[in-house]
């Protein structure tokens, strides 16, 4: 469970993330003070399923946004992406409803909770339901308008429903509306469809939240109004424009002027850049992440660009626009397009990402994690350098350790991030093999290793590091290719002597210098291993050794034996125990008979 005491927070409205150990998303929430609600979780007595998820957790991101308006939108479209297991109440496909103006000869406008591609407009989508509608109504006395799908063969309906009149009939060849407002007998105006779409210009302006054409249209209306003495109506006029100063229909967080795009905020110091990612995908950002790299090179150089295509790939963007505070045309290859926003919602895109770095940057880098960005800058390189896939996040190394053919064991550690995670280290006795045969019992737990992985649907590493030369990698490719995991992993051997690094189907290995830091991180976690391996070697050895001198005791039997075993450890722990100690451990009358073999047996 985390430490929720080392985890800054703002205090800014957002959408906060739980991760579990498998780095899976478990939970996604939103609130107008992101550091005040999660700590909430922490300090109050809660039903079983949180108190569940609390211990589940192992890492929170967060998001900051605008306002609880995008963090609500935000939190909607990530619990759709992601379908968090602890997310019960929004994991249905509700969603949120949108206003459509039709795609009509008179443009039918309406709310709905079904987007469909077929060329009509849509706004939102809108949080507060009872607020869109009155804004609805608000434009519909404004402006009046369809609102239902009228069949223009007629020619008179009526739309008892909305209690709006509709009679239709042509003039000269052009159709005309008559008593498109509130029914009354002396309704008598024609509306052409000219004037009928100049009203849809100004809903569709009201609906973007652009005003300043509208407010101007109905200041002018209301003057008119006062000039004739008409007060009750230009109070009227006054209240609606009220209204519309009061409602905001944007949102940066949903917007479908934009398709997919990915947004990139950077900014640097004089050792570092942070950058922050977010991934636009059908108008709704889908993914964020913020990191620091380590300045090298300029940021025309190809570190910046494997970062920049490292975060693509982990969030399965293949989109090719990008928007930076920087030019990075440059940078990024030749099929991607970089540009800076000046203005509208794509500028407030990146502000928004540039928000979440600047938090980033002054409050969540402490010690450790300045050693973890020298991690990753390690990463970067062994993936540059061995030419792999990806970067090397996840490692696992495995190694063979027996003597004269006798309790063969293996190791595996798994290194995180760049750091050993001891947690998940793994230990096995070689079952299949009697006599020394590294090969053959590399075979054996890579198979293990990576059966149950498969079989338990569980995350497989980005590299795996063999401790050998062409044998022990050979064994351990047969053994991928059978499950059909060969292609799918960076496979590496490195050989002891020359330390080599052998990689699969080239018998010729490449030398890394003696000094670099990819060479001394590959050792690292090779000789973490190996250290793993001897020490669950040592451990059989001595529990074998103690086993077979207890069993010289007569009247000491196997579950004895294992009962001493177990809570001492040694036959000199044994040896140098007191007497109440053994009558505790195994009883009195067994005591007494360790007692009287080991006082028995003359000393050198």
């Amino acid at each position: 469970m985390i430490d929720i005491k080392k985890v800054e927070l703002p205090s800014s409205p957002g959408v906060y993330k739980f991760i579990n150990k498998e780095s899976n998303i478990i939970y996604v929430g939103k609130s107008k003070r992101l550091n005040k609600r999660v700590k909430s979780y922490f300090q109050k007595q809660h039903n079983n399923k949180i108190l569940k998820m609390i211990k589940e957790i192992t890492k929170i991101d967060f998001v900051i946004s605008e306002s609880e308006h995008d963090a609500l939108l935000l939190e909607n479209n990530l619990i759709k992406e992601y379908k968090p297991k602890y997310n019960i109440l929004l994991r249905d496909d509700k969603t949120y409803p949108w206003v459509s103006i039709k795609k009509e000869r008179f443009p039918r406008v309406f709310l709905t909770r079904k987007y469909i591609k077929d060329g009509s407009e849509y706004f939102g989508p809108f949080t507060n339901v009872k607020g869109i509608n009155s804004l609805l109504n608000i434009i519909n006395n404004i402006y009046p308008i369809r609102v239902s799908n009228y069949n223009f063969s007629q020619k008179k309906i009526n739309d008892p429903k909305n209690n709006i009149g509709l009679n239709v009939h042509s003039k000269n060849g052009n159709t005309l509306i008559l008593g498109f407002a509130k029914y009354t007998k002396n309704n008598k105006k024609l509306l052409s469809e000219k004037a009928y779409n100049e009203n849809i210009k100004y809903v569709r302006e009201i609906l973007k939240g652009n005003f300043k054409n509208v407010k101007e249209h109905l200041i002018n209306k209301m003057k008119e109004f006062s000039e004739l003495l008409e007060f009750e109506k230009s109070q009227n006029i006054k209240e609606k424009l009220k209204l519309l100063d009061t409602y905001q229909s944007k949102s940066i967080i949903v917007n479908d002027k934009y398709n997919a795009l990915d947004v990139i905020g950077i900014i640097e110091d004089s050792k570092s850049y942070f950058i922050n990612y977010l991934k636009i995908n059908n108008g709704m950002i889908m993914g964020s992440e913020s990191l620091k790299i380590k300045k090298k090179l300029s940021l025309e150089k190809k570190e910046l660009r494997q970062i920049i295509m490292d975060l693509k790939f982990k969030y399965n963007s293949v989109n090719n626009n990008i928007i930076s505070n920087i030019n990075l045309n440059k940078i990024v290859s030749n099929n991607l397009k970089s540009y800076i926003p000046k203005a509208g919602d794509k500028k407030k895109l990146l502000d928004m990402s540039l928000k979440n770095i600047l938090f980033f940057k002054k409050n969540l880098y402490n010690e450790k994690k300045e050693r973890k960005t020298k991690k990753l800058s390690i990463l970067l390189d062994l993936k540059n350098k061995l030419n792999l896939k990806k970067i090397p996040f996840h490692i696992e190394s495995f190694d063979i350790s027996n003597i004269q053919g006798k309790n063969t064991v293996a190791s595996m550690v798994l290194f995180k991030d760049g750091y050993p995670n001891k947690r998940e280290y793994r230990k096995y006795k070689i079952r299949s093999v009697t006599k020394p045969d590294d090969f053959e019992s590399m075979r054996e737990v890579v198979f293990r290793r990576y059966s149950k992985i498969i079989k338990e649907n569980n995350l497989l590493p980005d590299l795996i590091i063999i401790d050998g030369g062409k044998g022990q990698l050979s064994s351990a490719c047969q053994v991928m290719k059978d499950l059909k995991i060969y292609n799918k992993i960076n496979v590496i051997g490195i050989a002891k002597k020359l330390e080599e690094i052998y990689f699969p189907n080239d018998s010729i290995p490449i030398l890394l210098g003696k000094n670099t830091q990819e060479l001394k991180f590959i050792q690292n976690i090779r000789n973490e291993a190996h250290r793993f391996a001897i020490t669950y070697h040592k451990q059989l050895r001595s529990k074998t050794f103690i086993q077979s001198e207890l069993e010289e005791i007569f009247g000491i039997g196997e579950v004895t034996r294992t009962k001493l075993i177990k809570y001492f450890g040694s036959i000199e722990n044994i040896k140098k125990a007191s007497k109440k100690e053994l009558f505790r451990t195994i009883g009195k009358e067994k005591a007494e008979k360790i007692i009287n073999y080991f006082t028995s047996i003359p000393k050198d």
